[in-house]
C-alpha cells in the first residue's frame, strides 16, 4: 500500500444505526414527561403483559405509539382524552428509528369537546338512523328466491391483493354472486368519492369498500364527512371491510353491514348464502311433508267419504235390485199374459183368414169359371164364323180353279184356231 493512499473508516449498516441511535440523547428520552391526546386502542391482544396502542393529537391526526401495561390499559376508554405520564423509548427497525411512549401513570381523563367535525359526524349518523339500514340477508334471500345473482362492486386499493382473501372466504358461494372489482387510491377520500360517483349508475345491489390493512393514520380517510355523506346517499346496500378490528370509523358506522377483514366479508356472504340455501332445501322438504300430510289427509277423507257413499250406493243398489227383480217378475208375468192373448188372437186371426181365404178362393173360382164360360162361348161363336168363312173360301177357290181351267181351254182353242 502506498504512503499516499488515504485511510477511511468502514462501518456496517447496523453500526451506523447504532451510532445514530446512541447519539439521540434528548431530555425527553431520559426524563419522565407528560403527554395529552386522544387514546386509541391498537391490537386486541397483549404481548408480554403490555398493549401497544396509539395516542393522537387533539388538533390533528398525528399519532405516537404507546406501550402500556395490562393493568393501566384496563382503566382506559377508547377514543377518550387522557393526560399520561411516562417516558420515550426508541427502537430500531431496519434503517428507521421508531419512538414509543411508555405509560407509567394515568394523570387525568378529560371530556372531549365537541368539534364542528364531530357534530357533522353525529348528524350523518342520525341521518342514517332515520333512513334505516338495508338488510344484507333479506337482499340475498330475495335474489336467491328469484334465481338471480347478487351484483356486487368491490372497491380495492391500487395494486391490492386482498381480493384473494375475499374469494377464499366466499368459497363455493360465488355461484350466487356477480362480482366486479374496481380500484382507486383507497387512502384518498377524493379518489373514493370519484369512484363511487362512477359506479353509482351501474345498478349494483352491493357496493363495498375493501382494504387489507395499512398504517392507522390512513384510517382517517374513512372518517371524511364528504365521503360519508355520499356513502349514505347511495341507493345500493353498502359494506365496509377495511382491515381493522378495534377502531370503528365513521364509514363503518354508516355502512349497512360492517366486516373487519376482506376474508370475513367473503365468509359472511358465504355463510348467508349457505344458510339460505339450506333453509330453502329444508323449506322444500317441509313443504313436501306438509303436502304429503295434506294429500294423506285429503285422501283419507276422500276414502271415508267414498266408503260412506259406496255403502249408501250399495243399500240403494240392493233396494233397486229387489225392486228390479219384482219389476222383472211382473214384466215376465205381463209378458206371458200378453203372449197368451197374442196366441189366442193369432188363432182367431188364422181362423178368420182361413175362412176369408176359402171365401175368396170360391169367389175367385166362380169368377174364373164365368169368365171361362164366356170365353168358351165366344170361342165357339168365333169357330162357327171361321168355319163358315172357310167353307165360303173353299167354294170361291173351286170357282176360281174352274174359271182358270176354262180360261186355259179357251186360250188353247183360240191359239190353235189362228
Amino acid at each position: 500500500m502506498s504512503e499516499q493512499e488515504i485511510m477511511y473508516p468502514v462501518y456496517s449498516p447496523a453500526s451506523v444505526i447504532g451510532i445514530f441511535s446512541n447519539a439521540l440523547k434528548l431530555n425527553a428520552t431520559v426524563n419522565v414527561i407528560c403527554l395529552k391526546g386522544r387514546y386509541s386502542f391498537g391490537g386486541g391482544k397483549a404481548y408480554g403483559n403490555y398493549f401497544y396502542d396509539l395516542l393522537f393529537s387533539e388538533g390533528d391526526h398525528v399519532s405516537i405509539g404507546v406501550r402500556i401495561s395490562s393493568l393501566l390499559r384496563s382503566k382506559m376508554i377508547n377514543n377518550e382524552i387522557y393526560t399520561l405520564r411516562g417516558y420515550i423509548e426508541k427502537s430500531i427497525k431496519n434503517s428507521s428509528i421508531e419512538l414509543r411512549f411508555v405509560v407509567d401513570e394515568i394523570i387525568q381523563q378529560e371530556e372531549k369537546s365537541i368539534s364542528e367535525e364531530e357534530l357533522q359526524r353525529y348528524e350523518l349518523i342520525q341521518k342514517k338512523l332515520q333512513t334505516g339500514s338495508k338488510d344484507l340477508e333479506i337482499l340475498i334471500r330475495d335474489k336467491m328466491l328469484k334465481d338471480e345473482k347478487v351484483k356486487i362492486a368491490n372497491i380495492y386499493g391500487n395494486n391490492a391483493i386482498v381480493h384473494k382473501d375475499f374469494s377464499e372466504g366466499l368459497d363455493v358461494s360465488v355461484q350466487y354472486f356477480e362480482i366486479d372489482d374496481h380500484s382507486c387510491n383507497i387512502t384518498s377520500a377524493t379518489a373514493i368519492i370519484s369512484k363511487l360517483n362512477e359506479i353509482s349508475s351501474m345498478e349494483y345491489d352491493i357496493v363495498a369498500l375493501v382494504r387489507g390493512g395499512g398504517d392507522r393514520q390512513s384510517m382517517e380517510t374513512f372518517n371524511n364527512s364528504q365521503l360519508s355523506e355520499l356513502f349514505i346517499e347511495l341507493n345500493t346496500l353498502t359494506i365496509t371491510a377495511i382491515g381493522h378490528t378495534v377502531d370503528e370509523t365513521l364509514l363503518d358506522k354508516l355502512a349497512d353491514k360492517r366486516f373487519h377483514l376482506p376474508h370475513d366479508y367473503g365468509a359472511g356472504l358465504h355463510a348467508i348464502a349457505e344458510k339460505l340455501s339450506l333453509e330453502r332445501s329444508n323449506s322444500r322438504a317441509l313443504l313436501i311433508d306438509e303436502v304429503k300430510k295434506d294429500v294423506s289427509k285429503q285422501f283419507s277423507e276422500q276414502v271415508k267419504t267414498l266408503t260412506e257413499q259406496l255403502s249408501k250406493r250399495n243399500e240403494e243398489f240392493q233396494k233397486l235390485q229387489e225392486s228390479s227383480v219384482k219389476q222383472l217378475q211382473d214384466t215376465q208375468k205381463n209378458f206371458a199374459e200378453q203372449e197368451m192373448k197374442r196366441k189366442e188372437e193369432m188363432e182367431s186371426y188364422k181362423k178368420e183368414i182361413s175362412t176369408l181365404h176359402e171365401k175368396n178362393m170360391q169367389s175367385a173360382i166362380n169368377e174364373k169359371t164365368i169368365s171361362l164360360k164366356v170365353g168358351m162361348e165366344s170361342l165357339i161363336k168365333e169357330n162357327i164364323k171361321l168355319s163358315a168363312e172357310a167353307a165360303e173360301s173353299k167354294n170361291n177357290l173351286t170357282k176360281v180353279v174352274i174359271a182358270a181351267i176354262v180360261a186355259l181351254v179357251i186360250g188353247f182353242a183360240l191359239a190353235k184356231a189362228f
